[in-house]
């Protein structure tokens, strides 16, 4: 199914609310557009599951200098009360300076009204530094 305005409008909202959250260096916030079972999947770790974790994994990556993330929807599939959302990120640090950029797939959740995250997978598009 094409992306629909209505749930394509809301993700776009709430990923705002997500670069906004990094711009600000406030892990809460953004740990709180995640269900309550929320997890992320970060590459060479475990899955990260609630929001507690979520805000400690988030809060990490602002603390390793990440500043700014920026978030472009390429589709949106809607199934009921669940969406999945293709989409490309590039991170940037105090200085501007790009770190990392990727891919990424978020299912969402509709709960209360509300479209959340509830699992959130990434991969860099850039070659793996040499060993």
């Amino acid at each position: 199914m094409p992306t629909t305005t209505s749930i394509g409008a809301e993700i776009r909202r709430a990923n705002d609310m997500f670069e906004s959250g990094f711009e600000r260096g406030d892990a809460a916030a953004i740990a709180a557009l995640y269900t309550p079972d929320g997890s992320v999947l970060p590459t060479g770790m475990e899955p990260i599951q609630g929001v507690a974790g979520v805000q400690a994994f988030w809060q990490g990556a602002i603390d390793m200098g990440v500043k700014k993330v920026k978030l472009k929807t390429r589709e949106v599939e809607e199934l009921q009360d669940t969406a999945i959302e293709l989409g490309t990120y590039t991170l940037f640090g105090a200085d501007g300076q790009q770190m990392d950029e990727g891919k990424y797939l978020v299912v969402w959740k509709e709960q209360e009204g509300q479209w959340r995250l509830h699992q959130d997978i990434w991969n860099t598009n850039l070659p793996a530094a040499n060993q």
